[in-house]
């Protein structure tokens, strides 16, 4: 069954977060030592990230002054 029958979020590993964002998988993982990631879901040995979590993160990310 879908997470959309569900009504649930999408989530998606650390490989298609990295793929999104353009940058290696080693740097997800970076980033999560470092506290910069976005927020993630620790599902037994795997993580996975929310959609509205990673545009919050992203939202975040914008350098100041950028939306002039």
């Amino acid at each position: 069954m879908s997470t959309a029958k569900l009504g649930l979020e999408p989530l998606i590993g650390v490989e298609e977060l990295a793929e999104y964002l353009g940058v290696p998988v080693q740097t997800i993982y970076d980033w999560r030592l470092s506290g910069r990631a976005p927020r993630a879901y620790k599902l037994g040995k795997h993580l996975r990230f929310s959609l509205s979590d990673v545009e919050e993160w992203l939202e975040r990310q914008h350098e100041a002054g950028s939306d002039e």
